[in-house]
């Protein structure tokens, strides 16, 4: 296909053959085995030139896509070869996917620029089982697991923080108690998520009852209502990350409550050159 290519596009056995650095009569007799295959003559020679017949033209356009495919290919085989190039599919739970994936990905992407990346947030089940699944090849959660299924890597640890409104008259403490909170509006999770587990759980150490004013699906929605004055947000130190960074008021939670960031792999599939990369980079970071 290469050869046919060449005559087609320079328009002679000669500059045919110096581009493809073979012999002038190698180039003849290849031409010559490629119509005795096809069945039917691909040039015309007319005034020392090569004429395409018309079979030839219409040849033309298929091979020249023919040729690309295989260059895409061959390049693609290429950079999975040395780690370079591809796609790497993570999913993440919403609170990671705004605090701890962002700097992940950023790291990621200046050392491996030539790895394309798709990142999609789910609740922690679901991205259990987009792993399970082998519908992304990471997964990036908070808090207990619970599936022999994965394979699970501790990654970084955070403690639970507040969020209080600009202005609040609990903002001269340097941190914060259930005690403190017990009287306060409160923004947080919903039940079943890992902070709201472990904020139940700090209250009832404390003696005291958790009354939650306004329960929301995702922390951002938490961060949001208390910048506004909505009430105190309790969070994970991974959704208080782009908090601090907008320069939210923040203060600790006391007794130190901590929360764990886990990075999740399929047990029967071997990871891609390029998770190998992340998995490599969020172990050596965190």
């Amino acid at each position: 296909m290469a050869l046919f290519r060449q005559v087609m596009e320079l328009g002679g056995v000669t500059a045919a053959a110096a581009a493809l650095n073979i012999s002038q009569p190698a180039v003849s007799k290849m031409l010559q085995q490629a119509e005795d295959r096809l069945g039917f003559r691909l040039f015309l020679r007319q005034r020392k030139r090569l004429v395409p017949t018309s079979e030839a033209l219409s040849l033309f356009p298929e091979v020249v896509g023919a040729l690309a495919g295989i260059e895409l290919v061959q390049r693609l085989s290429r950079d999975l070869r040395e780690g370079r190039g591809g796609l790497l599919s993570l999913a993440v739970t919403p609170t990671l996917a705004h605090g701890l994936a962002p700097r992940l990905v950023r790291q990621f992407r200046q050392a491996h620029p030539d790895v394309s990346l798709s990142l999609r947030a789910h609740p922690l089940q679901e991205v259990i089982r987009l792993v399970i699944d082998h519908r992304v090849e990471l997964g990036l959660v908070m808090g207990p697991v619970g599936d022999s299924s994965v394979m699970v890597r501790d990654l970084a640890e955070r403690e639970l923080g507040c969020v209080l409104p600009p202005g609040h008259h609990l903002a001269g403490r340097a941190a914060l108690t259930a005690q403190d909170l017990a009287a306060e509006t409160l923004i947080c999770v919903a039940p079943h998520q890992p902070v709201r587990v472990l904020l139940q759980h700090a209250f009832e150490q404390a003696g005291l009852p958790l009354a939650v004013a306004i329960e929301v699906s995702q922390s951002s929605i938490a961060c949001a209502l208390a910048e506004e004055g909505a009430g105190i947000a309790v969070l994970d130190g991974f959704a208080l990350m782009s908090a601090r960074a907008r320069g939210a008021e923040v203060r600790p939670f006391r007794p130190r409550v901590a929360v764990q960031a886990r990075l999740l792999q399929s047990r029967r599939r071997p990871l891609s050159r390029q998770a190998e990369g992340f998995v490599d980079l969020a172990m050596r970071e965190l």
